[in-house]
């Protein structure tokens, strides 16, 4: 079959299977990216939603062998900002413009469930905000809490959909407990994102259409899909890169299969080839607004150092970005899309 035919089948069915997307994944972009615009536009608009990232502690209790932030890691220099400081944090993003505050941090015990509650509450006091939280793998009782207490969403990448990949680069945790994680989300009410790396060791093209298809499976209301960065001080340091061009194959074919998903073109996409997808169908740009002695230490890749400049300095320049290639900024939460029977 064509590609092309593969392609107007994945948009009718909202179905494909693994040979159909490797298939595409093979194949020339052009189309591929084209007809993923045009689903983006179709059930997005052109409004591009900004999000005010939060890393509020880099201490973590994983080994996952691809991040900086590793517990084994003894060069680092690890912080955690107070629940005031988070929370003032999050009224500047406010002030500046921001409706959406994701915060996330390393799998940080030190946040018990009361803490994050107290958070989340507090900023639920300054005004209409959606607050997504990535804090890693918890108690079904902690997601329960935070969901009542006014989380909107939870962010959990599963990183790969391969059994085998996954808990031999988390030896600390298993392939079936986040997926367990996940689905506890979805159950409880969450709008709930997962996502994947593009280039991890031992991964193959069928790998990542399985990666897709679980995107699919868990019907997931955001996905982030990003390129594998080799961090100096991890094991994996002497592995190449993730494909800048198979990871937007890989944004534009979710956006075939899914349809409504928010798609952030991620920092490790922008960090390793300076080049965005929204050409593929993402909808989603999210800056980090944590002070900025912070931010330098939240090092998962490694990261450029930028100029030291305001939230709402940052927040002007990232406007003038989506406005230099056609798209408006959402003046909205940016909350799931549901698509009507």
């Amino acid at each position: 079959m064509e590609d092309k035919a593969i392609i107007e089948k994945i948009i009718r069915s909202s179905n494909a299977s693994i040979e159909e997307i490797v298939q595409l994944l093979e194949g020339d972009e052009k189309l591929l990216f084209e007809s993923a615009d045009k689903l983006r536009s179709k059930y997005c608009g052109e409004e591009v939603h900004l999000r005010a990232i939060i890393e509020f502690s880099n201490h973590c209790r994983c080994d996952c062998q691809y991040c900086g932030l590793q517990r084994l890691n003894e060069k680092i220099k690890r912080y955690r900002m107070s629940p005031n400081e988070i929370v003032q944090n999050v009224k500047e993003a406010h002030d500046a413009g921001y409706k959406t505050v994701v915060l996330q941090s390393g799998e940080d015990s030190y946040y018990t469930r009361e803490i994050i509650s107290d958070i989340i509450r507090d900023i639920k006091k300054i005004g209409d905000i959606a607050i997504t939280l990535s804090v890693g793998e918890r108690d079904y009782e902690d997601y329960a809490q935070w969901k009542k207490d006014g989380a909107d969403r939870f962010l959990l990448k599963h990183e790969t959909a391969d059994p085998n990949i996954y808990d031999m680069l988390h030896p600390h945790s298993s392939f079936e407990r986040r997926l367990q994680c996940l689905r506890w989300l979805k159950e409880l009410g969450y709008q709930t994102g997962s996502g994947f790396m593009i280039g991890l060791p031992g991964q193959s093209l069928e790998t990542i259409a399985m990666d897709i298809l679980l995107l699919s499976e868990l019907d997931v209301e955001m996905a982030g899909i990003g390129p594998f960065i080799p961090h100096p001080d991890t094991g994996l340091n002497h592995e190449n890169t993730g494909s800048s061009l198979l990871t937007l194959k890989a944004v534009a074919i979710t956006r075939l299969m899914l349809k409504r998903p928010h798609l952030p073109t991620t920092t490790a996409l922008e960090v390793s080839t300076g080049t965005n997808a929204f050409c593929a169908g993402a909808n989603v740009i999210m800056r980090k607004v944590e002070p900025h002695r912070y931010r330098r230490l939240y090092e998962i890749y490694p990261k450029p150092e930028g100029s030291e400049k305001t939230i709402l300095e940052e927040r002007r320049e990232v406007v003038d970005y989506i406005k230099s290639f056609g798209r408006v900024v959402s003046d909205s939460r940016g909350d799931a899309i549901e698509i009507k029977k």
